[in-house]
This record gives structure tokens, C-alpha cells and sequence, in this order.
């Protein structure tokens, strides 16, 4: 059986670093970590003085000196120390000059006991395993008897007699002969003791595991065999996931995980507008047919009459799409979550629908755009398609292309194409002749001049038809109504079904506007 009982410190000398006291008195009731125990005089056997640290709090892991020496008398042991000169050693025997940490401890481990009626423990044998420092004395009455002189003092007393007479007396216990302790074999903490007389109290230990390192070593420990650090192991048992009622779940509110967060890219490389207000046709005056005529002018001769060619029109006819999804919520999730919920899911509806609404977009652009001519997927096929497709889109619509969409896998091979040294072309860092620049950290970059917008919805393989258009943003507009939201309450289930829409054209008003890459 172990026990650990303190009392109060004599005192501390912070230049010598020496603290002292008494470390057990005898014959006196004392309440240690077992309950009320009485250490009846010469009951505790010293081994080797030079082995008894002083640790921290019984923190076996966090020794801060070593014993230099003890007295023994009828009424009392007491101790001198001296204090580590490390961080924590200074910490606290400067807590103890200021009366902070008041009381050395001891350890010791019980050989023989016998309790009493009213169950307090007779210690009759013991074995002192440690000293310790620590906050409050188990025994009231304890008293102040030494301090030490000096240090060259405590290293080389000036009476040989005893030890313990390097020190200076201030204020004697009793006036009774001291016994001077003599070293004894050292003794192992870590094996339990034989007791010859069962304690009736039992208490956890104090555990030395305050660390996740602390716990590693004495798990180790117990595997060896040490029972004390498997009593430690035991009593650390006690975790989270031993008290599952005290572990509730927790989750962040401010940040929501998604792999929606896209944009429309597409919807940015073209022209935008207004949808009208009413209807789902939209009929746009046009002159680009082969039937349309436009007015004409030419060099006339004095008195000639001026050129005059009638214009003709007619309507380019564009559908306006709904778009719209939905959620049912129920009425507890709605009263009963966190409010963040109704954010993220209004940011995920709104999401989805501009994903959507840009699919549609890149839908319309396939299908009335024109087909570039056929180019290699390489480095120099790009730069032709760019170039040669840019010229082509003014020519056919008085236009300039500004724009250029890449799909994924179209992005990721320009930015990983090289001129014939090796170098990157389009992300390199101030070169000679600037291509351009695209970069894996935005969504727009640069071709040859032209803005490169990076879209998820544009068809995704490198070099594949399509792949990549050239764009005149006048050439189409993107006609849209603002997006709202329609809510509804099912009475019958007590939910809500929550709707996200909104009204689109993406208008191709001139075909030749928009180059679509298309490999050989």
C-alpha cells in the first residue's frame, strides 16, 4: 500500500536553493491520500538519502531536486533539499519563498499496519519512497525547524557529527537526541509492498499521467509489469469514450463543406440583359439572315441619284427556359436546427441554379455556334485556333472576339504546355514574348490577348470537340430574370417545400461570333 500525507515547509532559500521542513511528524493524525493515518516514532525506514528526490505535486515525471539530508527523532523526520537549477526548480522554490506551495509530501510504501476502532491506520513499518512539494499540510500542527546557512555550508558541514548539522537550527521540534539516519539499500518504487495489515480505506491514486507522453510511458511500464503504473493506466481509463453521455456532438456553423462552388463562367464571357417582363418567346429584329437586306451606300455622281436599297427584316425567335428546384423541409428541422442550416441550404439552391443555368448556356453555344476549323491538339494547334477563329468572328459579325471559354481538361493542357526549350508558355514568370497567362489559381487568365474564362460545364476532356470556344460577347446575350424564391406549406405532413426559380434565354444572335474548337 502506498501513501502520500504532507506538512508544512521550514523554508526556502531562493539564492542557496535549499528548501526545508519537516516531512512527517509522529504520533499524529494526519489525513493521506488512504484517510486518517498515525506514523508511530521510527515507523518510517530511510534508504539511500542521496536516491530520494523531491518531485512536483508526486509527479514521479517531474523531479525538481534531491534530499541532502534527514533527521530523526522520536517526535518527527525532517529534510533538507536541494532545489534543481532548471526552469521548473526555479518556479517552484519561488513559489515556496512566497508561501504559494506551503508543505513537502512524502511518499511511502506500508510494510506493516494496524487500524483502529474508529479506522484510523497505525502505520508500524514503512519504507520512504519520495518527498514531494505540494499546495496544503495533511498534518495541522506541523512545525518549522530549519533552514539552511549556505550552500558551500550544506556541501561541507562545519560539524561532522551528522549531516543534517550543515544546517542552521531556528527552532527545534523537541529537545530530544537525534538519530542520524544512515543510508540503506536503494528500493524500488515500482513493485507493489507487502502489507501485513490491510488497510480499510482505499482511494485512486494520485495519478502522475497529465500528459498523452505521460500515459505512453506508463502503459509501457505496466506491460513490463509495474503494478503501480498499471494502477495509473486503470485510473486514466476513465475517458471519453467510458462517458459517452458527456461527449456530446459538436460541429462548426461557420464552415460548410461542398464542391459546388463553381460560378458561371460561361454566363461571364457573354453579353447580359434584362428579360422581359411577359412571355415565354422573345422575337429579335435581325439583318444577319440571307433573306434580310440592309440599306447601302455608294459613290454617286453629281446629280445622280443616291443609292437606294430597301431594308428587309425579320424576327430571330429565342424561348425562355424555367428553371426551378426545390426542398421539403420539415417543420421540426426548420424550428428545432441551427439557423445556419436555412443559410446553407438557400447558398446550395442558389448554387445549383447557377450551375444550371450556365450548363444551359454552354448548351446553346454547341449548338448554334460555328465549327472552327480543325486544328491539332497541341500548342501550336491552339495558338491557330485562337488566332485564325479570333479574325474570323470579326469578320463575320464587325465584332471583336475579346473572350475565349477553356473546359477543365482544355485549361490543365495549356497550362502545361512549353516551347521548345522546355519553358511554360502561358504561366511563365516575365518572359521575352508573353503568350498569355493562365494559372491554376483563377478561373481567368489570358490567350494570346483574349480573357480566358475556366468552365466546369464545357465539355472537360483536353482537346476534344468543343473543348474551348472563342467568343464576340455581342454576338450573345444572356437574357435572365432575377431569381425567387416560392415557398409552400403542406398542412397535411407539417413541412414546407421551398422552391429556388427563375426565367433564362441564352440568345446565339450571330452564329459567325461563336468559334467552337474542333481538333483534326
Amino acid at each position: 500500500m502506498k501513501l502520500t500525507f504532507s506538512s508544512d515547509i521550514e523554508a526556502a532559500d531562493v539564492e542557496r536553493r535549499i528548501i526545508a521542513g519537516v516531512v512527517v511528524p509522529f504520533n499524529k493524525v494526519g489525513y493521506t491520500s488512504v484517510g486518517p493515518v498515525v506514523f508511530e516514532s521510527g515507523s518510517i525506514t530511510i534508504p539511500d538519502t542521496t536516491k530520494i528526490k523531491l518531485l512536483a505535486q508526486h509527479d514521479p515525471t517531474n523531479p525538481i531536486g534531491r534530499a541532502q539530508s534527514f533527521q530523526t527523532s522520536d517526535s518527527a523526520i525532517t529534510g533538507s533539499f536541494k532545489i534543481s537549477n532548471s526552469t521548473t526548480g526555479q518556479d517552484f522554490l519561488i513559489r515556496a519563498s512566497e508561501g504559494l506551495i506551503a508543505s513537502l509530501s512524502i511518499g511511502v510504501e506500508v510494510v506493516a499496519s494496524k487500524p483502529s476502532k474508529d479506522g484510523t491506520l497505525y502505520v508500524q513499518e514503512a519504507i520512504m519512497k519520495e518527498v514531494s512539494l505540494v499546495e496544503s499540510p495533511a498534518f495541522s500542527d506541523a512545525v518549522v525547524t530549519k533552514v539552511a546557512a549556505s550552500e558551500s555550508e550544506a556541501a561541507q558541514p562545519t560539524n561532522p557529527t551528522t549531516e543534517s548539522e550543515s544546517v542552521v537550527t531556528t527552532a527545534p521540534i523537541e529537545d530530544t537526541p537525534v538519530e542520524t539516519v544512515e543510508d540503506a539499500p536503494v528500493v524500488e518504487a515500482a513493485a507493489r509492498p507487502t502489507v501485513k495489515a490491510a488497510a480499510p480505506y482505499f482511494t485512486s491514486p494520485r495519478s502522475p499521467i497529465q500528459t498523452m507522453g505521460g500515459y505512453a510511458l506508463h502503459s509501457i511500464k505496466a506491460k513490463l509489469g509495474d503494478e503501480d503504473s498499471a494502477l495509473y493506466v486503470r485510473a486514466a481509463a476513465d475517458a471519453m469514450t467510458t462517458n459517452t453521455a458527456f461527449n456530446p456532438t459538436q460541429y462548426l456553423s461557420n464552415i460548410f463543406v461542398s464542391n459546388t462552388n463553381f460560378g458561371r463562367a460561361a454566363v461571364d464571357a457573354c453579353s447580359r440583359a434584362a428579360l422581359p417582363a411577359s412571355g415565354l418567346t422573345l422575337n429579335i429584329p435581325s439583318l444577319i439572315t440571307p433573306t434580310d437586306t440592309a440599306p447601302t451606300v455608294a459613290s454617286t455622281a453629281e446629280s445622280a441619284a443616291p443609292s437606294d436599297t430597301g431594308m428587309t427584316s425579320e424576327y430571330l425567335s429565342y424561348t425562355v427556359t424555367k428553371y426551378a428546384g426545390q426542398q421539403t423541409i420539415s417543420l421540426e428541422l426548420i424550428e428545432r436546427s441551427d439557423p445556419v442550416f436555412m443559410d446553407q441550404l438557400m447558398i446550395q439552391l442558389e448554387r445549383a441554379y447557377l450551375k444550371a443555368t450556365d450548363a444551359a448556356v454552354i448548351a446553346a453555344l454547341i449548338a448554334s455556334g460555328t465549327a472552327a476549323t480543325a486544328t491539332a491538339a497541341t500548342s501550336a494547334g491552339l495558338i491557330s485556333f485562337l488566332s485564325a477563329e479570333s479574325a474570323k468572328a470579326y469578320a463575320g459579325t464587325s465584332y471583336f472576339a475579346k473572350n475565349v471559354i477553356l473546359g477543365t481538361g482544355t485549361w490543365g493542357a495549356v497550362m502545361g504546355y512549353t516551347d521548345s526549350t522546355g519553358r511554360p508558355i502561358y504561366n511563365a514568370s516575365q518572359p521575352w514574348n508573353a503568350a498569355g497567362d493562365v494559372k491554376a489559381s483563377s478561373i481567368k487568365g489570358n490567350l494570346l490577348g483574349l480573357d480566358a474564362y475556366v468552365d466546369v460545364n464545357a465539355v472537360a476532356t483536353a482537346g476534344a470537340d468543343n473543348s474551348a470556344f472563342v467568343i464576340a460577347p455581342e454576338a450573345v446575350t444572356i437574357f435572365e430574370s432575377p431569381t425567387a424564391m416560392f415557398s409552400v406549406n403542406v398542412v397535411s405532413s407539417m413541412s414546407v417545400n421551398l422552391a429556388i426559380y427563375g426565367y433564362m434565354a441564352p440568345a446565339v444572335l450571330q452564329a459567325k461570333g461563336v468559334r467552337k474548337y474542333k481538333t483534326a
